[in-house]
């Protein structure tokens, strides 16, 4: 399998395969692809070959997909392509027992077949007038290769034994899953659901972490003011 990463702001991921070869993927997020490919969809894939239902019933409370497609090349081999949702980039993640990661929810592109997508980490944060709002983290593990997309630009830290990060929960877009997490308040700052304080999340080495520039929300608030708004009057009946 040979990976190619094309563009910078809104990159798009081609893996061309081999006769035989396969990959798994969240549903209805191939953008295009060679003719001839097999394709298979269930809930036992992404679970690193183990498991059916119930780790598709994980990954969904993860965050992520209940069913999974897995591709596989034809007799002639070919290419499929995965365009990032956001502005930003795709990295690649060598998977196994000592190469554990979580990813911030929504970031899993695609893997090879013994790669495990699964629930990593669900935090509900704060309540405030609005209910507050939720952080989920998706687990990567098993044996083999995966691809994440990261939105904005990435800085990155590796944190040594008895380092700490304060982070907002949004930036925070991958790290090792052997890393301590932990989320607090910070006093004195007003948060945006009007409370007196604000969640951040703590991470702690020793470690590598990947931040994100660029967050979902954000993304959609800036874009929000812009967007077409119904201003017709209501029909009435008579």
């Amino acid at each position: 399998m040979q990976p190619r990463i094309v563009g910078t702001t809104m990159p798009v991921l081609e893996l061309s395969l081999e006769p035989g070869e396969h990959l798994i993927a969240e549903g209805g997020d191939v953008s295009w692809l060679s003719p001839g490919f097999g394709m298979e969809t269930s809930t036992a894939f992404g679970s690193g070959g183990r498991g059916g239902f119930m780790s598709g019933l994980k990954r969904l409370i993860g965050g992520g997909q209940l069913f999974l497609t897995k591709y596989t090349a034809p007799r002639t081999g070919g290419f499929v392509a995965f365009a990032a949702q956001l502005p930003g980039v795709i990295r690649e993640l060598q998977i196994d027992a000592a190469d554990v990661y979580m990813v911030q929810q929504g970031s899993f592109m695609v893997s090879t077949n013994d790669v495990e997508v699964s629930v990593g980490l669900q935090k509900k944060l704060g309540g405030g007038i609005f209910g507050g709002a939720g952080v989920v983290f998706q687990k990567l593990s098993g044996n083999g290769t995966a691809w994440v997309q990261l939105a904005g630009e990435i800085v990155e830290y590796d944190l040594a034994a008895g380092e700490s990060l304060l982070v907002h929960p949004g930036h925070l877009a991958l790290f090792r899953a052997e890393m301590p997490l932990e989320f607090a308040t910070v006093k004195g700052v007003k948060n945006k659901f009007f409370g007196d304080s604000m969640f951040l999340a703590q991470i702690h080495g020793p470690g590598h972490v990947w931040l994100q520039s660029m967050t979902p929300s954000k993304l959609a608030a800036a874009i929000e003011p812009y967007l077409p708004r119904d201003t017709s009057p209501p029909s009435s009946s008579t």
